[in-house]
C-alpha cells in the first residue's frame, strides 16, 4: 500500500511537471506580452508585440510568401500593414529574427545570415524597442520613455495615422502593388514651394492638389463637410500637419495606395470593415457619395480627379428624381413626384450594387415579391433573385452603384409614381416614332438634293460646252476665214461622222488625249481622216474647241498636221485632222520593238533649235539633206518585258516604271 502510495505522488509530480513545461511553452510562444522588446531580447516570426489596438510582428501581405515586419490593427481581421520596416529587404523564408546587435542597433537578420538595420541607436547603451497605443514604433532610453531616439511615425510608408506629423520632406509612399510593399511610383505630403496643400506625385511629377490651409479644421478638404461627420479635422502650419479623428476613439487612417489614391477611411466594429469615406480620385467605393437615390457609375469616373459637380460626375439619378444640389452630389436626388402608396410603378435597375439594410421576404415568385412591397408605403425598391430570394428596402436608399463588379449585384426594382413613367411612356413613343420616319425623311431629302446637284452639274457642262444657246457653224468659218489660210474648211453633220468612223469603232480607234478619244475615217470621196471627238468627261467645251482651230489656222505649214473641218451637232464637238499613214514623230523616236535609230555622229552636224523654229515658221523653207549619219539598231523592250520587271534601254542603266 505504501509503495502504490509513493508510485502516485511520484506520478502526480510528473504530471505536474509536463503541465508546467507545457505552460511555459505555451507562453513563451506569444511573448514578449508586453509592448517592447529589451537588448537581450528578440521576437522570431509568429511572436508578435501588442500595445492598445495595435501589432507589431512578421507578415505576408496579399499572395506574397515574403516576410515582413509590420504594424496593424489588431481588430482588423484583414491585418492590413500601416507600416513596414523591411518594405525593400523582405525575409524569403520563416527564419526572420527582429533583435538588437552589439552596436545597439535594431535590426531584421535571417537564417541566412543576411540583416537589415531598422533602427540606429546612435550610441546609446540602454535602449528598448516599443510599440505604443498610438501605433508609433519607438527606440527610447529605458531610464528616460521620453528620450525617443528613432520613431517609425518619422519614416512612414503608405499610411498617415492621426497624431503623425507629415512635415515638408516627409513623404508617404505607395506600395509597388498589393503583394509587395516596396516603395511605389506615388508619393504624398505637403509642397515644397507652398507647404500649405498637399501634394500627390507620380514618380516626381504632381498629379493632385488639395486646397490651401487657411487656418480652417477642413479647408484642405473642403469637400469633407458635404459628409454627415466630417472624419478627421486638420491642424497645420506652414511647416507641419496633422489630424484627429471624429469621433476621436474611431480607428481612422488616411492611406495612399499603389492606384495613386487617397483615401479616408474608418473602422466599423459591428461590421469589421473599414469604410471608405473619401477618396481622390472619386471611387464608387465611397460611403454616400452620391448622397440618398444617387446611382454612382465608376464607367463616369477617369484617371484625373474629377469634380462632383461637374459634367463628368460619377453620380446621377434615377428616373423620376432630380438632383436635390448640382453644386454637392452627396446631397443625393429627391423625387419630382411623391409616391402615392397605391397604384405605384417599379422602374427596372439592372446590373445594380444592392444597399443595406433589407428586409427578407419568403416568397417564391418575383411577382410576390413586388406585391409585398407595396403593402407598405415606406417600401422604396425590392429585389429578387432565385439564389437569394426576396428582398425589400425601406426609406432613403443610399451606395447605389450602376456597373459594380463585386458580390451582391441584381436587378433593383425602384418605386415610383405612375405619372413618371406614363410621361416616360409618352416620351417613348414619341422617340420610337421619330425614329422610325427621321430616316425615311432624311433619305428623302439626301434624293432630293442629289437630283438636284446631278442637275446643275449637267446643265453647268451644258453652259460649259454653249457659251450661247445656238452655236452657228458660221462663227467657225468667219473664225476660219479671218486667217486667210487659203485652204478648204469643211462642215460635217454628225451622221457622216458617225459613218466615216463606223460609229466609232474601237478597231479605228487611233488613241486619245485631254481633249478626247481620236479615230481613222474614211470620208466619201475615199480620203482618210484623223476624227478627234470631244470627250463628255474631259472639262472641255466650247472655248477649248475654238482655241484649236485658231490656233491651226494660224500655224499653216506643210510640215505640220493639216485641220481639214469639224462638226458642231448638239453637245457633240468634232475636229478633223489629216491622217498621218506613217505614224507621227513620236513613234520614230519612243516606237515599241525594234526599230533603226539615227543620229550624227558629230555633235556640229546636227540642226540647231534656232534653225529648226526658222524651218517651221517658214513654209517656203527647204529642209537641208542630213549628213550621214551613224546607223545602229537596238532591241526596245515589249509590253511585256515591262511588266515583268525592270528593264534596260542601253544596257547601260536600268530602268523602273512609276505612276505618275
Amino acid at each position: 500500500m505504501f509503495v502504490e502510495i509513493s508510485y502516485l505522488k511520484q506520478s502526480t509530480v510528473v504530471v505536474l511537471l509536463i503541465l508546467s513545461v507545457s505552460a511555459i511553452g505555451c507562453l513563451s510562444a506569444t511573448r514578449p506580452i508586453l509592448g517592447r522588446i529589451s537588448l537581450n531580447e528578440s521576437i522570431s516570426d509568429g511572436q508578435t508585440l501588442v500595445s492598445g489596438n495595435f501589432v507589431l510582428g512578421f507578415f505576408s501581405p496579399g499572395t506574397s510568401s515574403h516576410r515582413y515586419i509590420g504594424i496593424w490593427y489588431n481588430s482588423d481581421p484583414n491585418g492590413t500593414a500601416v507600416w513596414v520596416a523591411n518594405r525593400n529587404n523582405p525575409v524569403q523564408d520563416t527564419s526572420g529574427i527582429l533583435k538588437f546587435d552589439n552596436g545597439g542597433n535594431l535590426i531584421v537578420s535571417d537564417g541566412r545570415g543576411r540583416s537589415f538595420i531598422v533602427a540606429s541607436g546612435m550610441g546609446v547603451g540602454n535602449v528598448e524597442a516599443a510599440i505604443l497605443d498610438s501605433g508609433n514604433f519607438v527606440l527610447r532610453s529605458i531610464a528616460n520613455h521620453s528620450n525617443i531616439i528613432w520613431e517609425s511615425f518619422a519614416s512612414p510608408t503608405n499610411t498617415w495615422l492621426p497624431g503623425m506629423n507629415i512635415t515638408v520632406g516627409k513623404l508617404l509612399t505607395s506600395w509597388k502593388s498589393y503583394d509587395d510593399p516596396a516603395m511605389g511610383d506615388y508619393s504624398f505630403g505637403l509642397g515644397v514651394v507652398n507647404a500649405s496643400a498637399f501634394i500627390i506625385w507620380w514618380n516626381g511629377r504632381e498629379f493632385w492638389n488639395s486646397a490651401h490651409w487657411n487656418g480652417d479644421i477642413n479647408s484642405p478638404i473642403p469637400e469633407l463637410t458635404s459628409i454627415d461627420i466630417i472624419p478627421v479635422s486638420f491642424r497645420c502650419d506652414n511647416l507641419t500637419c496633422t489630424y484627429t479623428p471624429n469621433p476621436s476613439d474611431r480607428l481612422t487612417k488616411i492611406v495612399l495606395d499603389q492606384t495613386g489614391s487617397l483615401s479616408i477611411t474608418q473602422f466599423d466594429s459591428e461590421a469589421k470593415s473599414w469604410v471608405l469615406l473619401w477618396r481622390q480620385p472619386v471611387s464608387c467605393d465611397e460611403s454616400k457619395l452620391c448622397g440618398v437615390f444617387g446611382v454612382c457609375n465608376m464607367a463616369n469616373i477617369h484617371i484625373l480627379p474629377v469634380s462632383l459637380d461637374s459634367d463628368q460626375s460619377p453620380c446621377q439619378c434615377p428616373k423620376g428624381f432630380a438632383k436635390q444640389d448640382k453644386s454637392n452630389t452627396r446631397k443625393g436626388c429627391t423625387r419630382q413626384t411623391p409616391l402615392q402608396c397605391t397604384g405605384d410603378k417599379f422602374i427596372d435597375m439592372p446590373g445594380m450594387r444592392l444597399p443595406d439594410p433589407r428586409q427578407k421576404v419568403a416568397v417564391v415568385e418575383d411577382s410576390g415579391c413586388q406585391s409585398a412591397c407595396m403593402k407598405y408605403c415606406s417600401c422604396t425598391a425590392y429585389a429578387h433573385s432565385l439564389s437569394d430570394g426576396c428582398s425589400l428596402f425601406h426609406g432613403n436608399l443610399t451606395n447605389l452603384q450602376d456597373g459594380y463588379n463585386g458580390t451582391g449585384v441584381g436587378t433593383l426594382h425602384l418605386r415610383v409614381a405612375a405619372s413618371e413613367l406614363e410621361s416616360g411612356s409618352s416620351s417613348g413613343h414619341k422617340l420610337l416614332w421619330l425614329a422610325s420616319v427621321l430616316p425615311s425623311v432624311a433619305f428623302l431629302i439626301f434624293c432630293l438634293v442629289s437630283f438636284i446637284w446631278i442637275r446643275k452639274w449637267k446643265i453647268k457642262g451644258k453652259e460649259k460646252r454653249h457659251d450661247h444657246p445656238i452655236v452657228m457653224t458660221s462663227d467657225v468659218m468667219k473664225l476660219w476665214e479671218s486667217e486667210d489660210t487659203g485652204s478648204h474648211f469643211m462642215m460635217l453633220s454628225f451622221s457622216q461622222i458617225e459613218n466615216a468612223t463606223d460609229n466609232f469603232s474601237t478597231a479605228n480607234k487611233l488613241g486619245e488625249g485631254g481633249f478626247g478619244p481620236v479615230y481613222k475615217g474614211s470620208l466619201p470621196n475615199g480620203q482618210d481622216v484623223a476624227v478627234k471627238r470631244l470627250a463628255a468627261n474631259s472639262g472641255q467645251g466650247l472655248p477649248e474647241f475654238k482655241n484649236e482651230i485658231l490656233l491651226i489656222a494660224k500655224l499653216q505649214h506643210r510640215n505640220l498636221v493639216g485641220l481639214l473641218g469639224c462638226c458642231i451637232d448638239e453637245d457633240e464637238l468634232v475636229l478633223l485632222y489629216e491622217y498621218m499613214p506613217n505614224k507621227s514623230l513620236d513613234f520614230f523616236l519612243f516606237g515599241m520593238g525594234t526599230v533603226e535609230r539615227r543620229q550624227m555622229e558629230n555633235a556640229a552636224d546636227r540642226p540647231s533649235m534656232t534653225e529648226v523654229i526658222s524651218m517651221i515658221t517658214n513654209e517656203n523653207a527647204n529642209l537641208p539633206d542630213p549628213k550621214q549619219p551613224g546607223f545602229f539598231s537596238m532591241l526596245l523592250p515589249t509590253e511585256v518585258d515591262i511588266r515583268e520587271g525592270t528593264c534596260s534601254l542601253n544596257d547601260l542603266s536600268i530602268t523602273g516604271l512609276d505612276g505618275r
